[in-house]
């Protein structure tokens, strides 16, 4: 929500009142007429901002009046066939004086009424001219026009003479619209501290319920999945350890025992993985790096460090930990490429530096250019973009090469078993150990853990609401590593039991299913939006893959450190001859 800010027409004076000033006439004309139509239609919203405070907005009906603590309120309405605008707003400012300093105060509250009044006023024609310069527009009578003051007063012709931008052709539609508003005082105990509580408080009672059923869910999903990991594995291995390191009868010996299972394949577990391992231990670094990213961002945000009330905060928190994190994602990817008996470091460390950075960033790019290309006020400056390109250039790449240095320098990861000179063969394995079925599966249980969550904030970042439960989404996204870790290390099993030793890849593409779930649940909730254009395509599905290839990057890491660790268990607790 660090979107460009623009200074518009409106004055506002501390304390100074003022009832139906003018602001601006406007000639929509025949097409601009046309595109705000399909605008109101579609429900764009102002967006207003005074102190970085957001504008409310008060709504009412026959029977109820309420507040909005929404970002921004509508630029009109629909009545039927008809768009009307909201062309005078009611602003109404929150302030306290300020209890050390006499004379000065503090905006506390911010909320506009939207009205549409069809003015009557003369020389139509004047306000915006054809070079972009205003001039001042006569009204006739100001009484007449604004029949709405800031009391709350009024009358038949709020609901009979609205602004029309566009209707069915039964109404005429006006041409020129004059916009005019109110601005109103209103002293409040209110501290300038807690002026943030009403927004995130708004509908506090539903999301806390619906946040808490979300938790249990998801703890209910990690209970029901550890009492199933521990009844099938727990019993399973203690079985296996007393067949595997009982002490052969003589007969036994005799016939020399067959064995079976997990154990046969002890000297090809450990083995690097065949194809792309230099890809892989990439993807691990990748992955360490936006797990600590993720982590330490979402517990500053918990703790009050990071909240809507700073805009942008949250993405620079998440850009700035991401950079600084470079240590971490050379360390990994120098371990685990020694581990693999890699050669080529270098091409290693520059393809942690620079793959997903650099597709991200291209990524990016060409979509901050279809902001430039609409005028989107979400567009990037190139300054900005030259200096996230320096943050990362001088910045991450060089910590990035530095935790690759320490990474190299230290020994391989040490296994409890040695590893073969031929690899064994692998039989024909059961066909419900598909890989491409334990991946689907695989991501189901930690979707689910996390779904309820993940539309909350979809909805901060598509829909405008104000997400700002940051303990929940820590407790969630803790979960939903438990989950992609244990059903990892479940499925890593029942694949070791069918003397398949290739889990490296497989263990990370379970885990990292979860993202490709979170891409099909993005593509559902897209639908709800209502969206139509090209550009909103292209930014939409832009982004929300560049976020799913990053929850791929994190479970896949997750997936892969469990069955290691798991493997190591299991494997120096056995005797092998």
């Amino acid at each position: 929500m660090g979107e460009k800010k623009y200074d518009s027409l409106y004055s506002l004076h501390m304390k100074e009142e003022v009832y139906c000033a003018q602001l601006c006439t406007t000639d929509l004309g025949k097409e601009r007429r046309s595109k705000f139509y399909e605008a109101v239609k579609e429900e764009y919203h102002n967006n207003w901002i005074v102190d970085n405070l957001p504008a409310s907005m008060r709504l009412e009906d026959e029977l109820h009046e309420t507040d909005q603590y929404y970002d921004g309120f509508p630029i009109g309405f629909m009545e039927g066939d008809d768009a009307y605008v909201y062309n005078h707003a009611n602003i109404a400012i929150s302030y306290h004086e300020v209890e050390s300093e006499e004379g000065k105060y503090r905006v506390v509250g911010f909320q506009v009424e939207p009205f549409s009044i069809s003015h009557d006023f003369e020389n139509k024609a004047k306000g915006w001219n054809k070079d972009q310069k205003f001039t001042e527009v006569d009204i006739s009578n100001p009484m007449l026009s604004c029949q709405k003051t800031s009391a709350g007063e009024e009358t038949d012709k709020m609901h009979t003479d609205w602004a029309m931008v566009q209707g069915s052709g039964q109404q005429k539609a006006a041409g020129v619209i004059l916009f005019t508003y109110d601005v109103t005082w209103v002293s409040s105990d209110l501290h300038w501290a807690s002026r943030w509580d009403i927004y995130l408080s708004m509908g506090d009672n539903m999301d806390s319920e619906v946040h808490w059923i979300s938790i249990l869910n998801s703890v209910l999903i990690v209970l029901v999945l550890t009492a199933m990991i521990a009844c099938i594995l727990i019993r399973a291995l203690r079985k296996d350890l007393m067949r595997y390191n009982a002490v052969p009868t003589d007969e036994e010996k005799a016939e020399e025992r067959e064995e079976f299972g997990w154990k046969l394949v002890h000297a090809d577990v450990f083995r690097p993985p065949a194809s792309h391992p230099m890809l892989l231990a990439v993807c691990c670094g990748t992955g360490a790096q936006l797990i600590c990213m993720s982590m330490i961002t979402v517990f500053f945000a918990a703790i009050g460090f990071l909240s809507p009330a700073y805009r942008g905060g949250l993405v620079m928190g998440l850009l700035m930990f991401y950079v600084l994190f470079g240590g971490v994602a050379g360390y990994v990817t120098a371990r685990l490429y020694k581990t693999f008996k890699g050669k080529m470091w270098q091409r290693a460390t520059l393809l942690t530096a620079f793959l997903y950075p650099g597709m991200f960033f291209g990524m990016f790019f060409i979509l901050d250019l279809a902001s430039w290309t609409y005028g989107s006020s979400d567009a990037v400056p190139f300054w900005i973009m030259l200096v996230v390109v320096l943050l990362w250039f001088c910045v991450s790449t060089p910590l990035v090469f530095l935790g690759s240095y320490f990474g190299y320098k230290k020994d391989a990861i040490e296994f409890p078993v040695n590893t073969s000179n031929i690899p064994r063969q692998i039989p024909e394995q059961p066909w419900f150990m598909n890989m491409f079925l334990t991946c689907f599966i695989g991501g189901i249980l930690p979707f689910g853990a996390c779904f309820v969550e993940l539309f909350f904030i979809m909805s901060s970042i598509w829909a405008a609401w104000y997400y700002y439960m940051f303990g929940f989404l820590l407790i969630v996204f803790v979960i939903l590593l438990i989950t992609c870790a244990e059903i990892t290390l479940l499925f890593c099993y029942f694949q070791l039991c069918a003397e398949n030793y290739n889990w490296w890849w497989r263990s990370f593409m379970t885990g990292g299913s979860a993202g490709f779930w979170v891409f099909l649940y993005s593509v559902w909730y897209f639908k709800g939006l209502g969206i139509n254009t090209f550009a909103t395509y292209l930014l939409y599905f832009g982004y929300m893959s560049a976020v799913s290839i990053g929850i791929f990057l994190i479970t896949g890491l997750t997936g892969l450190t469990s069955c290691l660790w798991f493997n190591k268990k299991i494997y120096a607790s056995i005797k092998v001859d």
